[in-house]
């Protein structure tokens, strides 16, 4: 199934049957990958009064309760509202779906004692002068262990401020990345690289939209794609995600 896109002024063609899926499933146990403390998520039959609504059970449907944190348990899509005073929905800000994005991928640096960060530098460099609507931000080590890591306590690498800042400046709109956070897992609230992406509180971008807690494989090459950033409509600060690529077809 291929479709020609025209598209700032240019023809891209895409073969829409081979998605390429950078979200993480969300697994009711402790494979699923976690950060920020709290427990796994569940998935469990309701239970009423005895009855037990799993067809193994004697039920005649399965209808589950979920309980997870969007921010702790997978692949989701933020909006400014996950740093403002204001209530605003992420549902509200992302309103198109489909964005020209270029995968990259970096080797966090040394910075200070103990931390790994991604750089301004590093970003300028892998990008190449492009200048996107959506950048997928791919870290190495790249290994399956990111699709159940438990990132608790581990001081994962993040963005430094200027990096944040030098995507806002060149129009990025949808920021992916593969990992719990763009900020240091415990830096005292500041959220240097939120605030600088999202323009907070100065002049806040409502549609901008971070996601993390993806996984780019490593067969995936670096380069141009079509990104559908698909999410649930939560109204809430943040939403599981699904963010799909579609390789660019010379």
């Amino acid at each position: 199934m291929k479709t020609t896109i025209y598209h700032q002024n240019q023809l891209y063609n895409i073969d829409l049957s081979k998605p390429l899926d950078i979200s993480i499933p969300l697994v009711a146990s402790k494979k699923n990958p976690n950060a920020w403390y709290i427990d796994e998520p569940k998935i469990e039959p309701v239970e009423d009064d005895g009855w037990i609504a799993k067809v193994s059970e004697g039920a005649s449907i399965n209808f589950n309760n979920i309980q997870f944190n969007p921010h702790a348990h997978g692949t989701h899509t933020e909006c400014y509202g996950h740093i403002s005073e204001e209530f605003y929905s992420v549902n509200k800000a992302l309103k198109q779906f489909f964005f020209l994005a270029e995968v990259i991928t970096v080797a966090p640096e040394t910075f200070g004692k103990e931390d790994k960060v991604i750089s301004k530098k590093q970003i300028e460099k892998a990008l190449k002068g492009k200048t996107p609507e959506a950048i997928v931000i791919r870290t190495i080590p790249n290994t399956q262990e990111k699709r159940s890591k438990q990132y608790s306590h581990t001081n994962w690498p993040y963005l430094l401020e200027d990096a944040a800042l030098f995507l806002r400046e060149i129009g990025v709109e949808h920021l992916l990345i593969d990992l719990p956070s763009v900020d240091r897992e415990k830096d005292e609230g500041e959220l240097l690289a939120h605030r600088a992406f999202w323009n907070y509180p100065d002049n806040p971008r409502k549609n901008a939209t971070i996601t993390e807690f993806i996984f780019v494989k490593n067969d995936i090459k670096d380069g141009t794609y079509f990104l559908n950033l698909q999410m649930a409509s939560f109204v809430n600060d943040a939403s599981p995600s699904k963010p799909v690529l579609y390789e660019v077809l010379s």
